[in-house]
């Protein structure tokens, strides 16, 4: 069970980071957006063990707090 926890972690990981090469025309808010949800997945699969369903919610959570932050100026 801890391999498949691993191998989702990575995978996640590595589409994070395979998604971050297309940001180059995006807002900041849209790249705050792609981030917080990259990490939400990772971090909802991580927490439920794998399930799809943490994962998606993860990722949804962490999309929108991701596009809500705002940069101090």
């Amino acid at each position: 069970m801890k391999s498949i926890k691993q191998l989702v972690a990575g995978v996640s990981l590595a589409a994070v980071a395979l998604g971050m090469v297309g940001c180059a025309g995006m807002s900041n808010q849209d790249k705050n957006t792609a981030i917080g949800a990259g990490a939400g997945a990772v971090i909802g699969g991580v927490l439920t063990g794998g399930s799809a369903v943490g994962t998606v919610g993860g990722a949804a959570v962490g999309g929108v707090i991701g596009n809500q932050v705002k940069p101090t100026r």
